[in-house]
């Protein structure tokens, strides 16, 4: 099933690149699957990871997915999948909400998007500095600590895995300690 996600995945992130860079788009959900990967081998929640951002930024569809890798998969995709029609704090709150109620299944998904992300986010703050944030739609930098620190908060129950406390560091890397205003 992995192999297959991944095909699917490459196919249809084909041509796209990360934001304000080079980068094949395939990098980070793969990048993803494998931090998932560290933290379980349950192979839908794997392939889950590798197709989380294909109903997001792709022309694939949820039927497509149903079909192709069953109700569960697609659940945990729907479930990371933002309303790109909504505003950034929007999606953002409501991202927040679903981590918070989410089951550990969600949470590691939820932890391997995010801890990638925030791989990219660290390695380009330490090249670019503050002229990051101008390549996001959001260009607050404390909005996006608000964000992240507040994902770090909802996913706590995954602390006894080694990406969690990676993820937590890099926050810390990039936006300093967590403020009482970001929780």
């Amino acid at each position: 099933m992995i192999k297959e996600a991944v095909e699917f995945a490459v196919e249809a992130h084909r041509g796209a690149v990360r934001k304000g860079t080079k980068i094949p788009y395939i990098v980070h959900p793969l990048e993803a699957a494998v931090i998932v990967g560290s933290m379980t081998k349950d192979e839908e929640l794997i392939a889950a990871a590798v197709l989380h951002d294909v109903l997001e930024d792709t022309d694939a569809t949820e039927e497509e997915l149903r079909e192709q890798f069953g109700d569960r998969v697609t659940d945990l995709v729907v479930s990371e999948t933002d309303d790109k029609t909504q505003s950034w704090l929007v999606r953002k709150t409501r991202k927040l909400k679903r981590a918070e109620e989410a089951g550990t299944d969600l949470k590691m998904l939820i932890l391997g998007d995010k801890l990638s992300n925030i791989r990219s986010t660290a390695r380009d703050y330490l090249l670019m500095g503050e002229a990051l944030w101008e390549r996001f739609n959001e260009k607050h930098k404390e909005s996006h600590a608000w964000y992240y620190w507040g994902m770090a908060l909802r996913l706590k129950s995954l602390s006894d895995y080694e990406p969690y406390g990676e993820y937590v560091e890099l926050c810390r890397q990039v936006f300093g300690d967590i403020r009482e205003e970001w929780k």
